[in-house]
């Protein structure tokens, strides 16, 4: 017995040493971090041609990523600080128990801790809806994530002070994004067995970087904690790594890492139509571009109401199908009187190969290759459906109009206050499986014309067990159009149609100086006509 207790008793002074280096080796590394290296480039003879600006431009850059870089290794060395205590306190927890005589029930009390903190950790994960989706009662009870890049932020609550398109200003928000993303790193380039490392070697075996993270997701809900879900590709490859983390209001948790694969999986794009044959003509340009010259993977769904109209579309599509020899389309004709809900139906019913990816897209909607990635990645059949929220364009006639002309729509899709703001009122962009469409049953048909058979079918999945997924989309804007408001509309519809008119207009500056235009030009003229005054007074003397 004396031997077993000298042979713990160097194993637990081996442990401590062990760690003490450990501990040293990190701080070490951190001081090599931290000294930031000589740029030789700028004592170099020839290149003051750059100027001061530029050289304060570049030492900002790089006090900012060793700044970042310290600040990672910070909380590495006091996590392992933490941790290094932990270990010191099971460490004696255990001595004491071997020295004194155990207490009946105490044993099981403490073993008890550790299980009840992992179970409450758990059910926050559960209230998230991480796994499965929360039954909500309306369409405001859900909280919409917002988007993020390495550099910028896409934001719905801008109030007048915020903008749409934001770089994450204050250094809390940077700290939090930057360690979301080496964390994410961390899980993909050292993955355990949960993760399927086995079967996924030879991907693993190349590392990811910051470079190759494509978009992430993240909300705040106060009673729960921050869901993170964030995307990784290598350059010009289809598959991509998802990573889930979570943070209860404490330390991120790793939910899940998993792999996928977008190759096969076809959108097909369904757009409900009547008459608006020249916008058809810009919307058929934007799809040519990139769904048949760059992604390749989409089928495209036209829902015709009426004949008028009819001729010039059906040339349209194949004039599009001779010239790229594409023929996967659909045109269907119908003698009814137009409802995008009824449209959307009709095309959904009418795919007949099984289950299949839908983006319900409107003919006034324009989007880039980026965003059929984004509605492949956050749609899955029977679990998730995406709602986007778009960025609607304001008037290009009062956006632009100190200009002769508006500029070309490729130089008007910008996240600016005064050109545009994201449309989070509206539910008709959407991506879902046919199956999940089917099986929540559809929209209201009953519902003719404007606008609430949209929120009808949101509402359904917000009562259902399926995750719904709101987040602004930097590729997808609404092109403006002008809107009207038929007369057949039911109130409250054409409440919903003058609001959407109203809002899609203009920014409050551009309307507040349409509003007052007549006082801004009395007193610019009487600006004129004192400037005019003193010239003459001037002159007489």
């Amino acid at each position: 017995m004396p031997r077993r207790g000298l042979q713990l008793h160097g194993r637990v002074r081996w442990l401590f040493l062990g760690l003490c280096l450990l501990l040293v080796l990190l701080l070490f590394a951190y001081l090599l971090e931290c000294t930031p290296p000589t740029d030789l480039n700028l004592s170099a003879p020839g290149v003051d041609q750059y100027g001061r600006e530029y050289y304060q431009a570049l030492l900002q850059e790089q006090e900012e990523r060793h700044l970042n870089r310290a600040a990672s290794l910070k909380r590495q060395i006091a996590q392992l600080k933490q941790e290094l205590q932990e270990m010191s306190e099971k460490l004696k927890m255990l001595q004491d128990k071997k020295e004194a005589p155990v207490v009946q029930g105490l044993t099981e009390t403490k073993d008890q801790e550790p299980s009840d903190l992992l179970e409450y950790l758990h059910s926050q994960i559960d209230k998230a809806e991480v796994n499965t989706g929360a039954r909500l009662a309306s369409e405001y009870a859900l909280v919409p994530f917002e988007s993020f890049t390495s550099s910028k932020v896409y934001q719905l609550e801008m109030g007048l002070t915020r903008h749409p398109e934001e770089k994450p200003v204050r250094k809390d928000r940077r700290d939090e994004l930057v360690e979301v993303i080496e964390a994410a790193l961390d899980i993909i380039n050292n993955p355990d067995e949960e993760d399927g490392a086995e079967e996924e070697g030879a991907m693993q075996r190349q590392l990811y970087t910051e470079a190759h993270f494509t978009e992430g997701l993240y909300r705040t809900e106060r009673d729960k904690g921050s869901l993170y879900e964030l995307f990784f590709a290598k350059e010009d490859s289809n598959s991509f790594r998802h990573v889930t983390l979570f943070r209860p209001f404490g330390p991120l948790m790793k939910v899940r890492s998993t792999s996928v694969d977008t190759s096969g999986i076809i959108i097909n794009i369904i757009v409900p139509l009547s008459g608006r044959v020249e916008t058809f003509t810009q919307f058929l340009n934007n799809f040519r571009e990139v769904c048949i010259q760059q992604d390749r993977r989409v089928y495209l769904t036209v829902v015709y109401f009426g004949q008028d109209g009819l001729a010039e579309v059906r040339s349209s599509l194949e004039k599009l199908s001779r010239e790229e020899g594409f023929s996967n389309y659909s045109l269907i004709p119908v003698e009814e009187e137009f409802s995008r809900g009824r449209g959307l139906d009709i095309g959904a019913h009418a795919w007949t190969k099984g289950d299949v990816l839908m983006f319900f897209c409107d003919v006034d909607i324009h989007f880039n290759a980026d965003f059929l990635n984004t509605c492949r990645l956050n749609s899955a059949p029977n679990k998730k459906v995406f709602y986007p929220v778009v960025f609607s364009l304001y008037n290009p006639a009062i956006v632009y109009g100190n200009l002769e002309l508006a500029p070309p729509i490729e130089l008007q899709l910008i996240h600016k206050k005064d050109a545009g703001f994201w449309r989070d009122f509206g539910f008709g962009m959407t991506c879902q499986y046919r199956s999940d469409f089917l099986n929540i049953g559809g929209f209201d048909l009953d519902v003719k014309g404007w606008g609430v058979e949209d929120v009808h079918l949101y509402k359904k999945y917000l009562r259902s067990d399926v995750i719904v997924v709101r987040a602004p989309v930097s590729s997808l804007f609404h092109l403006w159009h002008e809107k009207q408001c038929a007369d057949e509309l039911t109130p409250e519809q054409y409440r919903m149609c003058i609001q959407s008119k109203a809002m899609n207009e203009a920014s409050h500056p551009h309307l507040g100086m349409l509003v007052f235009r007549e006082e801004i030009e009395a007193h610019l003229h009487k600006q004129a006509f004192k400037t005019q005054s003193k010239r003459e007074d001037r002159d007489k003397i």
